[in-house]
């Protein structure tokens, strides 16, 4: 049976937190052990030139997020774990497919007709103030991710899917004129993926400052717990699980006999302040020890380098050759030959 290839892109722009865990971690590297795939990972870094413009930001969130996936256990040996920036036939790609993409097409990016009406509504003059041309064209930056390495399948958040169909456009328009080149992407979505509160009530998020870190030390974890808002009701009053953000970090991380156990002390009326030290001690013991995988890798960036060129290495035997058969397919080359 042909193993169908999956390719995910993980973003560099700050530190991993427990919403990216239960979201697309977790399932991600659980998926990343079945046979019947070739699983391409990738630490999106060119992307997040469009977001950030701090080197050292950069560098570290590059070497935290490549820890934490580390840490939880991907192995590197069985996939492609590379990032984007040492693959040097993406940008390259992403040129030549430039050239075969509408501008029309890209004005209807949800990413940039959002940045357009931002500042419409902000009485701005000129529709496309702050707008770089990364941001515009990161549809096709994101095509050449995923056409380098012939990806079947893609996991991706309701968010991307327009992005997706643009990759598909791309591929389709580049195809009809040079032949089968490209493999036609399909989304995958995760429709049982968690989506956790973070500490004021809202989806857990670095833009909102609401989150908890993946592997924040113990004295933190259990400070960032204590923070999470409750409602008013007193120790005794049953208590609504669905409302609550605790119940549910707890039930991401929680099987169904856990789960229903914490339903039944709700529904005795358990004190916030018990129901969060229940949490911290819940979460602290399933993370500890990658945690301090995570934090013994930090103080190891050589390794984790390694790692990364390891990756690039294996991703370029793919991706040279491939280049160089488009290369030819559009007229470049040698002349003569």
């Amino acid at each position: 049976m042909q193993k169908e290839r999956f390719l995910t892109g993980i973003q560099t722009t700050g530190t991993p937190h427990l919403g990216n865990y239960v979201g697309a971690i977790r399932p991600a590297i659980e998926a990343s052990t079945r046979q019947d795939r070739i699983a391409f990972y990738f630490l999106a870094d060119l992307h997040s030139l469009i977001k950030t413009g701090e080197p050292e930001k950069l560098r570290q969130s590059t070497m935290e997020v490549a820890a934490t996936w580390l840490a939880l256990g991907l192995d590197t040996d069985k996939n492609y774990f590379y990032r984007q920036s040492d693959i040097p036939e993406i940008p390259e790609l992403t040129w030549i497919l430039n050239c075969f993409t509408a501008k029309g097409l890209m004005n209807r990016a949800h990413s940039y007709k959002d940045s357009v009406q931002k500042n419409a509504e902000a009485g701005t003059a000129d529709p496309d103030q702050g707008i770089s041309m990364g941001l515009f064209s990161y549809p096709v930056l994101m095509a050449a991710d995923i056409l380098m390495f012939k990806a079947r399948k893609v996991p991706v958040g309701r968010d991307q899917i327009q992005h997706l169909e643009m990759t598909r456009d791309i591929a389709t328009r580049f195809n009809h004129y040079y032949g089968d080149f490209f493999e036609l992407p399909e989304p995958v979505i995760e429709e049982r993926a968690a989506v956790l509160s973070g500490l004021d009530g809202r989806k857990m998020s670095k833009s909102y400052n609401n989150i908890i870190p993946i592997f924040a030390p113990e004295k933190e974890l259990r400070k960032l717990i204590n923070k999470i808002q409750t409602n008013s009701q007193l120790p005794g009053e049953p208590k609504d699980p669905a409302t609550s953000p605790l119940f549910q970090i707890y039930k991401a991380f929680a099987s169904d006999t856990e789960t229903a156990e914490i339903e039944k002390r709700y529904a005795e009326g358990i004190a916030w302040g018990e129901m969060k030290a229940v949490l911290f001690e819940f979460i602290n013991q399933q993370i500890s020890e990658a945690r301090n995988h995570y934090w013994e890798l930090l103080r190891q960036p050589g390794f984790i380098e390694a790692e990364l060129r390891k990756g690039a290495e294996k991703a370029r035997s793919i991706s040279v050759p491939f280049l160089k058969e488009i290369k030819s397919a559009v007229g470049f080359g040698p002349l003569g030959g």
